[in-house]
């Protein structure tokens, strides 16, 4: 299987995820400006949609949309921890947090990310995500990982995302759990890794 992604986007997400349960993947990078992948391939006869991440499998399908990939990577790994079983709760209780990380989160720093938009809707956007981390920060306060006592690839998709607040200068220094999880997923081994292996830090560990 090849991983196609860009460098701290949220393709690190299903990256992350890989690696914590042990599924080998190829990874090809991507331009997003040029829409060309490292190897000369165009990215938009991958993906018509233009963005990552998309995972390629063996047999040519490709897959989009990182909660519906971190899904697929941990069924391929029954028994692990990151991805609970398909048809128990607790991956509906996963599915649910994708949902709100993808949807509240995620595509909220959009329009920081673009130098045209208004600095009202600026502080608008940047409002509103503290308004929905703070949900988060009240679980976090009462226990480690957004679904109890064990990492999950919700974990790997917060920390991904929240990465891009001080870039995009949204003000979190006031939800002290959110700030304590990012530092207690960035000294995951796995995590370590994923981010040396995307240039986003020298010092890789093992995983």
């Amino acid at each position: 299987m090849k991983l196609y992604y860009s460098p701290g986007v949220c393709s690190l997400s299903p990256h992350i995820v890989a690696r914590e349960i042990g599924l080998p993947i190829e990874l090809e990078k991507v331009d997003t400006k040029t829409k060309k992948t490292e190897t000369g391939r165009d990215f938009l006869a991958i993906n018509p949609k233009g963005y990552v991440p998309v995972l390629e499998l063996d047999n040519g399908e490709v897959l989009t949309e990182g909660p519906a990939i971190v899904q697929y990577l941990g069924d391929l790994k029954p028994g692990n921890t990151v991805v609970p079983a398909n048809g128990t709760f607790a991956r509906v209780r996963l599915q649910e947090m994708l949902g709100y990380i993808n949807s509240e989160i995620h595509k909220t720093y959009s329009p920081l990310f673009h130098a045209e938009t208004p600095e009202e809707t600026r502080a608008e956007r940047k409002a509103y995500l503290h308004k929905r981390y703070e949900p988060l920060d009240g679980i976090l306060g009462k226990q480690p990982w957004l679904l109890g006592d064990t990492f999950t690839a919700a974990d790997a998709y917060l920390f991904v995302v929240t990465r891009w607040a001080k870039g995009a200068k949204v003000d979190l220094s006031d939800l002290h759990a959110l700030a304590a999880f990012q530092e207690r997923v960035a000294a995951r081994p796995a995590v370590q890794a994923a981010m040396a292996e995307e240039g986003l830090i020298k010092h890789k560990a093992a995983a």
